[in-house]
């Protein structure tokens, strides 16, 4: 018989969570010979909807409407929770209860996510960096003992759908040469370094840079924020022939895939003290966009293949998480991060603009790594495996009813 699962998620975001649910919406649909898919969507923080008109938003709906119905008249009974969210979140619910989490950029996790892992049956994270750091966390209790994460624990790693590209209106670089940085303000993203660095490297040069923003809470007022912010950084340079411009809002996934692969937009830059898993670097890499980032947190799952690096590597040093950056709960005191190199990171940019088809080789071998080890197929089997991995018998069984089901 098949399995029921209740998937609990920010499925209509526009945010890392919300291309993770989608994603593993799209997985368990490749096997719905196994599964019986029910859906609640969850809100998540300020962040945007997704609000494309597809056939699988059309499914989408159509399971959370059923979903509702079924709550209300009190007849759903899933075999399976599976809860895309961070762990302050999972709960019990069901039978078997699955955690599916991302956000460990960090070198440990908060001691509230040992407690809630540990009353789930199984967690699922993104990258090994989440794996190997959820594992290695140890809390001490009052008492004196210690405390880790005894619940299973598997990584599953993640895509976004291929898609055409579509055009941006209005999307016209000013200069020939672009770098690209796709991100939001904020503490754990270090745009602000991004930006001055990046200035002070090409202050005399027709260079730019391309700030790729999300609208929170889909609000005009954010924009003007966003561009307030960068405008307050920018204007310590005031004679700089090189320029910053925002590109702000929520684009498609073929919007998306055209700003990687316009012509004039030459390289993605992330200096981000840490990732879950990077799915802007993913994207990049899956465009053969050339990469400059550096070489710690989840983003290494995907940019490297046995030890062979295929991006320019950005020296970094691990320290601890400013106290800005503390959020109780979730990055707690004690925690470390990667501090990316300032005079690396300027060498890195310098490095990319002058020997430019030297690093295009180098991201079309990414590409083609990507392509192979991270298409559909592969990566819904994994996920699929990881929540029921039914044994020959079972298979049987669920065959003959299926057919009992159509007689």
């Amino acid at each position: 018989m098949k399995k029921k699962i209740f998937v609990r998620a920010p499925v209509l975001s526009q945010s890392g969570y919300g291309e993770q649910s989608r994603f593993a919406l799209r997985a368990l649909r490749s096997r719905e010979d196994l599964f019986d898919i029910y859906v609640q969507p969850i809100n998540w923080g300020q962040t945007g909807w997704i609000w494309q008109e597809n056939e699988f938003r059309e499914w989408l709906d159509s399971r959370i409407i059923e979903t509702q119905i079924l709550l209300q008249q009190q007849q759903l009974q899933p075999d399976i929770s599976l809860q895309i969210t961070i762990p302050n979140e999972f709960q019990k619910m069901c039978p078997i209860n699955i955690g599916y989490t991302a956000g460990i950029e960090a070198d440990r996790v908060s001691p509230v996510w040992l407690e809630k892992g540990n009353a789930m049956d199984k967690i699922l994270v993104v990258s090994n960096h989440a794996k190997k750091t959820y594992e290695e966390t140890t809390a001490v209790l009052q008492d004196g003992n210690h405390y880790k994460l005894d619940t299973p624990i598997e990584v599953v790693w993640e895509n976004t759908p291929t898609t055409e590209t579509e055009d941006i209106l209005g999307f016209q670089p000013r200069h020939d040469f672009n770098f690209l940085s796709v991100s939001q303000m904020g503490p754990r993203k270090n745009l602000e370094n991004t930006i001055k660095w990046f200035v002070e490297e090409f202050i005399d040069q027709d260079v730019g840079l391309i700030l790729k923003t999300s609208a929170k809470g889909n609000s005009h007022m954010d924009q003007e924020y966003t561009s307030k912010v960068l405008k307050s950084i920018v204007a310590s340079y005031p004679d700089r022939k090189c320029s910053v411009s925002l590109l702000h809002g929520d684009l498609s996934e073929g919007q998306m895939k055209a700003l990687y692969e316009h012509d004039k937009v030459k390289a993605l830059v992330n200096i981000a003290h840490g990732e879950g898993f990077g799915l802007p670097l993913f994207e990049a890499a899956r465009s053969a966009l050339p990469i400059i980032t550096v070489g710690w947190s989840g983003q290494m799952d995907f940019l490297s293949d046995n030890g062979k690096e295929m991006f320019l590597k950005v020296k970094h040093q691990i320290g601890p998480v400013s106290s800005h950056s503390i959020w109780k709960g979730v990055i707690d005191e004690g925690a470390n991060w990667a501090y990316a190199d300032q005079g690396s990171y300027k060498m890195a940019l310098r490095q990319m603009h002058k020997n430019y088809a030297d690093f295009m080789n180098q991201a079309e071998e990414l590409q083609a790594h990507v392509d192979t080890n991270f298409r559909d197929e592969v990566l819904f089997k994994g996920f699929c495996d990881a929540i029921w991995n039914p044994s020959e018998e079972e298979l049987e069984w669920i065959q003959e009813l299926s057919e009992i089901e159509i007689l």
